[in-house]
């Protein structure tokens, strides 16, 4: 933990209103990890959510699946000689917000992909029951946490348009017209042969 700290990762300018877009972005679930990368000025340019076998502690495998997103959502700066865009790892999780090794194996996951992919390593988030933590710099809060995705909002199929409003859609939907024009086809072919 101390490496971490004095690996000379950013700080976030304002850590809580960062958690809280990401979260209201994607709704973590516990078991599901959040990537973002950050631009010069620290603003989110992509993000995404994804999941990995529960309880692996695989550092290898989570590096994997970290630089599979990137490679997804964001093109590299292996060119550049110094980086400026950022990316953080947001990890959702149970248990006690005190690191453990299944965070270590991710923090290592997230600084090695960050630097195959050319992007500069930013913070470890932990979303666990009791808040958020920046596991190296120490800042956290209590909201949102690992259970404030249910407070999210909710996509049914009773969002669809009512009934009478789709019967007005299908009244407009697209008929053959009587009086077309003649395809050029039609204008092509002979008169008197079929």
């Amino acid at each position: 933990m101390d490496n971490w700290t004095d690996s000379g990762i950013p700080l976030l300018p304002a850590p809580r209103e960062f958690v809280t877009e990401l979260h209201q972005r994607h709704l973590p679930q516990p078991g599901t990890s959040v990537v973002a990368v950050l631009d010069a000025q620290h603003h989110v340019t992509a993000s995404a959510s994804f999941t990995v076998r529960p309880h692996s502690d695989d550092g290898w495998h989570h590096r994997n699946a970290i630089l599979s997103q990137l490679r997804r959502i964001t093109p590299h700066d292996l060119r550049l000689a110094c980086p400026t865009r950022t990316v953080v790892l947001l990890r959702c999780r149970e248990g006690s917000a005190d690191w453990t090794e299944q965070d270590g194996a991710w923090m290592w996951a997230l600084r090695d992909a960050a630097a195959l992919h050319g992007l500069r390593c930013g913070p470890y988030i932990a979303l666990t029951p009791s808040g958020w933590r920046s596991l190296g710099d120490g800042r956290h809060g209590r909201t949102p946490h690992s259970g404030s995705w249910v407070d999210g909002p909710v996509h049914t199929v009773t969002e669809l348009a009512p009934r009478a409003g789709r019967e007005h859609a299908e009244e407009r939907s697209w008929k053959p017209a009587a009086t077309l024009a003649p395809t050029a086809l039609e204008v092509l072919r002979p008169t008197g042969t079929r």
